[in-house]
């Protein structure tokens, strides 16, 4: 008997899909068998993929409808273009007219594809217009980030501007990759082969005692769901007020933080005792040290 794959790291889109919904529950829109392929790949002559790399579709979680949206990183890094945008943004703006319980994003993504890099970035707009078009109705959305690319580029910007983000330790949350930074500032600012230096910078963990990620799990689809779950229909204010909330904790956040060089400092200034440790905490009791923290405010 075939093995199921519980790991949200190693699974692929539609494993992820098919492990976080209800049993046989997932209706699939523009699926491979629409042919909806990227054009711009086929007029360079590179392959495409029938799905172009994202699955989008409908289902339940205990019962409650949900859109949701996966990432495929083993194509092209999860890169999105004209078509792989498209489908999102429809996803989302098809939550205006069935209201579901939440829009779910599965990221996995170094973000625009360089290939169609204006079709790409005109998609990224259209996608956090539609974000926040659905925030705005009240709907949540919920990013959930653990896989093998993270979530980098544009589609990093998409995942701030979402309701809650759920991050395993695993994922990775940045504007700029870590070859990017290295390429543009060097090799002694930033070792993009150091990769505990990349986790303690972008890292799920480090992310959570930033208040960027709001909810830190082990690298199990089931903990993934489990936590999708409390979410649903659990909306946040998207007002003046909120914004300039903020605004404020950023600010502070940067007094804070000035003169810190690595995410060890940052975990010290929080009040970690021994932040050495923290790389090695399981999720449990991480997130039991993180309860113990008076981070506010932020």
């Amino acid at each position: 008997m075939k093995q199921r794959v519980h790991s949200f790291y190693e699974a692929t889109a539609r494993q992820r899909l098919a492990l976080l919904l209800d049993a046989d529950s997932f209706r699939e829109f523009c699926g491979p068998s629409a042919r909806q392929i990227s054009p711009h790949l086929v007029a360079i002559g590179l392959p495409p993929s029938f799905d172009d790399g994202v699955v989008v579709g409908e289902g339940t979680i205990d019962g409650k409808a949900v859109l949701i949206a996966a990432q495929e990183g083993g194509f092209m890094g999860g890169a999105v273009g004209e078509i792989h945008g498209a489908k999102i943004a429809g996803l989302l703006e098809r939550a205006l007219d069935v209201r579901p319980a939440a829009v779910l994003l599965l990221l996995d993504t170094g973000g625009v594809r360089l290939q169609e890099a204006n079709a790409g970035l005109v998609a990224m707009g259209e996608i956090q217009r539609a974000v926040m078009d659905v925030r705005n109705a009240k709907i949540p959305v919920i990013a959930a980030i653990g896989g093998r690319n993270g979530c980098y580029g544009g589609m990093s910007i998409i995942a701030r501007c979402c309701d809650w983000i759920v991050m395993s330790e695993e994922g990775r949350l940045s504007i700029s990759g870590p070859e990017v930074i290295e390429t543009v500032s060097g090799v002694e600012e930033f070792d993009s082969r150091d990769r505990a230096l990349v986790w303690r910078t972008m890292g799920g963990k480090h992310r959570r005692i930033l208040g960027e990620a709001d909810r830190l799990v082990a690298d199990d689809i089931a903990e993934f769901r489990t936590t999708v779950a409390t979410l649903l229909e659990q909306s946040r204010p998207t007002d003046l007020a909120a914004l300039e909330a903020q605004h404020a904790a950023l600010a502070q956040r940067l007094v804070l933080l000035d003169d810190c060089r690595d995410g060890v400092d940052v975990w010290a200034r929080y009040g970690i005792n021994d932040p050495d440790r923290v790389p090695a905490l399981e999720a449990g009791p991480f997130n039991q040290l993180l309860d113990t923290l008076d981070r506010s405010p932020r």
